[in-house]
């Protein structure tokens, strides 16, 4: 989006630099004009650069590990700067798996890493198992992953989960399983400082956003945590389990929290995502699209600025769209759309990272326990 630049500064005299508005506005009516500032396009006739339209061949790799778990879920890099001497390097692309080698959701216990197109197990943990989509690896040398296990592969027995923080050696250091923090963490996404990392979690069972704030230095420790967002839809589902919000994006520059709400199948932007208070409220709608989203659910802020989303096919099925990414500005303006598998049902997670100097893109495909990379520059 062009002058993106510009739409954040101008946000942020909305907030502090009109005693006028500050001293006649509401609450409610500051945040409206927060929301048309930031949210909103800038110029609906620039020119969008997009990532899923100028995806080549993808480089398809097997997620399945030695033990024969299947349904990967999340998808995180290993970032420059990550401590070396234990099982991970810069550039590695994690993948954790949610089902096992019978195919019962929240039972699978593995996180596979690739290094150059080849895959070698990073983490087994028969105590942690249903391995979520939220994924992530910390500049200080901790992989974050939530858990929402089940007993029998069924929502009548799925359980609130956990965060569980695991070392560079592939060793459980820290977990955090508190049903009024941690509810069905579906996904979450991070803004790592270093030694301190917000995470932001979709719990995927009673609907809200948690902001967590750790501390990383010489262990994990919890500093905050505070319901930020509460009210979205969720449900159990046969096929997908559980239906709720799940995707989050972060954007640090201008401090919002984007929301891929399964139930309500639309994105949500929550501004002010680190200093918002107790339940701030279930945020601005910024994008629903009944002919190009189908369950809203992984979510990622590309490269471009754009957001991309996965979908699960298990709501607002439309024919001959199966699987599918798509690819929307920050003001709600379609942009691309891309399948990742000709049946339904296989897009899940997905994200960015660097891979030798070079930007990479990755999703999963459910359908065939796979990755799909493309290098993008």
């Amino acid at each position: 989006m062009k002058n993106s630049h510009l739409a954040a500064a101008s946000c942020s005299r909305v907030r502090s630099e009109s005693p006028v508005l500050n001293r006649l506005a509401t609450q409610g009516l500051m945040m409206a004009l927060a929301f048309m500032v930031c949210f909103l396009p800038v110029n609906s006739h620039a020119q969008v650069t997009s990532i899923l339209n100028n995806l080549g061949t993808p480089q398809v790799l097997s997620t399945v590990p030695s033990n024969g778990d299947v349904n990967p879920y999340g998808v995180a890099f290993v970032p420059s700067g990550f401590p070396t001497g234990g099982l991970l390097e810069p550039g590695d692309i994690l993948v954790s798996n949610y089902n096992n080698n019978q195919n019962l959701q929240g039972t699978g216990s593995t996180i596979v890493d690739f290094r150059s197109g080849k895959q070698t197990l990073f983490f087994q943990d028969t105590q942690q198992v249903g391995l979520t989509t939220g994924l992530a690896v910390l500049k200080s040398g901790y992989v974050l992953v939530g858990t929402m296990p089940t007993a029998d592969g069924t929502s009548n027995t799925v359980q609130p989960g956990s965060l569980t923080a695991i070392n560079s050696a592939g060793q459980v250091v820290w977990t955090l399983a508190q049903k009024s923090e941690i509810n069905g963490p579906w996904d979450f996404t991070v803004y790592d400082q270093g030694g301190t990392v917000t995470v932001f979690v979709s719990n995927v069972l009673n609907g809200t956003i948690e902001r967590l704030v750790l501390g990383t230095k010489g262990g994990i420790s919890v500093k905050s945590v505070i319901q930020i967002s509460v009210n979205y839809g969720h449900r159990p589902d046969p096929a997908a389990l559980e239906v709720g919000p799940t995707g989050l994006a972060y954007d640090a520059v201008r401090d919002t929290l984007y929301v891929a709400a399964s139930f309500e199948n639309s994105i949500y932007a929550i501004p002010d995502a680190t200093a918002i208070g107790q339940n701030g409220g279930k945020g601005f709608k910024i994008y629903a699209d009944n002919l190009h989203l189908h369950g809203a659910l992984a979510l990622a802020l590309a490269p471009n600025g754009n957001l991309i989303c996965s979908n699960s096919d298990v709501i607002n099925i439309v024919s001959g769209q199966p699987s599918e990414l798509v690819e929307f500005t920050r003001g709600g303006t379609f942009v691309a759309e891309h399948s990742v598998d000709p049946n339904l049902g296989g897009s899940f997670g997905l994200g960015f990272g660097v891979v030798n100097g070079h930007t990479t893109f990755a999703a999963v495909d459910d359908n065939t326990s796979s990755l799909e990379v493309w290098t993008l520059n």
